[in-house]
């Protein structure tokens, strides 16, 4: 199926299935997707193969600029955005600036959008930098990613590109003291011979428990909605979505947003 990519650091406003306005910013290449997740549902498609295509990051001051730039053209229009959003063409906190990046953010937001909040959404796996949890921790919306209690599906669904150990992922978001938000994609078919779903009941009983050990503020459940790279994957009903939602509120007294 056909993906695309961000082809410009800043992008949109864009309505959000989640977040409302969203003025979003890419920390990646322009040109291709850079991850360290390689999710079978990924709207900008496959990695790359780095040893054919070299990742080209912004600058920590080009990012600024083009931010700035951008948020006093909206002011003159009066079209603040309700979000400032963290995304792009793969994992965001992947740039090494990452977290001065945030400090600049949070600054021009405060003197130019100061109702906006900014949100980034994250796959995780940097979580073991102490820079990139000190920063995701100064934001509104840290939204992280938790696709599955289960290594196994995580394995097959997001394709990790290093070793994935859930008992340390768990640990580390337990270690937000409850400051962040959970994002879980429901989704279900087959990857290269293997068959998932991850709407079964031993995998929702599962998932729940690891929230209710994460204690996340909320959690925000979706399903594809846009093209994919992998074939043969199965959009869930959003009756399934509410089914599941509800489960999460009674058993683990959380907050949840669906989206279908």
């Amino acid at each position: 199926m056909a993906t695309f990519l961000f082809d410009e650091i800043i992008f949109g406003p864009v309505q959000s299935r989640r977040l409302g306005v969203s003025l979003g910013i890419n920390l990646l290449p322009t040109t291709s997707k850079l991850c360290s997740f390689d999710c079978i549902y990924c709207e900008c498609g496959w990695n790359p193969d780095p040893k054919k295509v070299k990742a080209k990051l912004p600058s920590r001051q080009t990012v600024k600029l083009a931010l700035e730039q951008k948020l006093n053209q909206m002011l003159a229009h009066n079209n603040l955005p309700d979000v400032i959003t963290f995304a792009g063409n793969g994992e965001p906190t992947l740039h090494p600036g990452f977290a001065g990046i945030i400090d600049d953010t949070i600054k021009l937001r405060n003197s130019i959008a100061p109702n906006a909040r900014i949100a980034v959404l994250s796959n995780t796996t940097m979580l073991f930098k102490k820079p990139v949890v000190e920063a995701l921790k100064k934001i509104e919306d840290n939204i992280l990613k938790l696709d599955s209690a289960f290594t196994e599906t995580i394995e097959i669904m997001d394709q990790p590109v290093g070793k994935f150990n859930i008992e340390k992922l768990v640990e580390q978001l337990c270690a937000f003291g409850g400051q962040l938000i959970i994002q879980t994609m429901f989704l279900k078919g087959s990857f290269k011979g293997q068959n998932f779903d991850n709407t079964t009941k031993p995998e929702v009983e599962a998932w729940i428990k690891l929230l209710e050990k994460i204690k996340p503020e909320r959690v925000m459940i979706y399903t594809i909605a846009r093209d994919t790279p992998a074939k043969n994957l199965v959009k869930i009903p959003l009756s399934t979505l509410d089914k599941i939602a509800e489960q999460v509120r009674q058993k683990a007294g959380l907050k949840v947003e669906v989206s279908a």
